[in-house]
């Protein structure tokens, strides 16, 4: 079984506006209402593939409520600590006309150190059933920078390994906790490292940086797919994995997608190679729905073959 774990639930809304200009008037033309946050998105994903799950969280409030009723229509199994408040609603407008998207996320309920210590113990007693486990996303107002830290030491304890992906203080505290794969996005990552990426070597220096601050394993997810740093101290791959651009329907969530594909490769026992592969199909037929997370898995079997791998051992002295 696999945990994915919120700890700032949403209730997301995204809508299709073609054309779209500030200051107008607009009529959209789809529109979706589903739960989110990133490690539901994972969550969503999983359940699609066909992989036990259980959505793990704080949840607050009416909002929250709602969380629950959609996630039971989707038959994604769920665990979440009340809070006090209310969740947070985030809307996402996609143009179909350009492609451009735009998010607009609240910041979602003030938490406290017993809401989060009631989860951690929670947390600890699902992960007796669980292999891997996905924390991913922001925290919620109220949490300490290290919150994610303290739940990959407490995983670690009872050896269930974890993959991190967040950005900011979060990220680096969380990397000093030692996770089995960090996975920023290009952006997250070159905040993590402190410099921009303006060669592709800068990709791959990034990504021993990253292991250098803690990670076993690390991962940039790119618009083209993912380049990784895998492998034991002294056997460091590295290995890239492309697709070509599909036509796109919506973006938003193909992260989260790219991470349920890799992970159920990764608890399937897929060759490092392999797993990436299967994430970035899982990312890429992603982006042909409206939905964070949503995917069709007999699609993304098809897209595997189209992923372009290749794989050198990383320079010595790389950690």
């Amino acid at each position: 079984m696999i945990l994915t774990v919120t700890l700032n639930v949403a209730l997301d809304r995204t809508v299709a506006v073609p054309r779209i200009a500030l200051g107008n008037r607009h009529r959209a033309i789809d529109a979706r209402v589903t739960a989110g946050g990133k490690g539901v998105n994972v969550a969503r994903a999983l359940k699609s593939l066909g992989e036990p799950v259980i959505a793990a969280g704080l949840a607050a409030g009416p909002t929250g409520v709602r969380i629950r009723e959609l996630l039971g229509d989707e038959q994604v199994l769920y665990d979440f600590t009340e809070v006090a408040g209310d969740s947070r609603t985030n809307l996402s407008i996609v143009d179909p006309a350009s492609g451009e998207q735009t998010e607009i996320n609240e910041r979602g309920p003030q938490v406290t150190a017993e809401d989060l210590e009631r989860f951690t113990d929670r947390l600890v007693y699902l992960a007796g059933g669980a292999d891997f486990c996905v924390i991913a996303g922001s925290l919620p107002p109220g949490a300490e920078a290290d919150a994610y830290a303290e739940l990959i030491s407490r995983l670690r304890e009872v050896g269930v390994p974890v993959l991190l992906d967040t950005a900011g203080d979060p990220m680096r505290a969380g990397m000093r906790a030692q996770p089995a794969v960090v996975a920023p996005n290009v952006a997250e990552a070159e905040e993590a490292v402190g410099y921009e990426f303006t060669e592709p070597e800068d990709l791959f220096s990034a990504l021993a940086t990253l292991v250098e601050m803690g990670a076993e394993e690390a991962i940039i997810t790119t618009e083209s797919g993912c380049v990784a740093l895998a492998g034991g101290p002294h056997s460091r791959t590295r290995i890239e994995a492309t697709i070509e651009p599909l036509p796109t329907v919506a973006s938003i969530g193909s992260g989260d997608a790219f991470l349920a594909g890799y992970v159920k490769s990764r608890r399937a026992g897929l060759s490092p190679q392999g797993c990436l592969a299967y994430g970035v199909a899982c990312g890429a037929e992603s982006t042909q729905h409206l939905g964070a997370g949503t995917l069709d898995a007999n699609e993304v079997g098809r897209l595997v073959d189209l992923i372009a791998v290749s794989s050198t051992p990383a320079p010595a002295g790389v950690v």
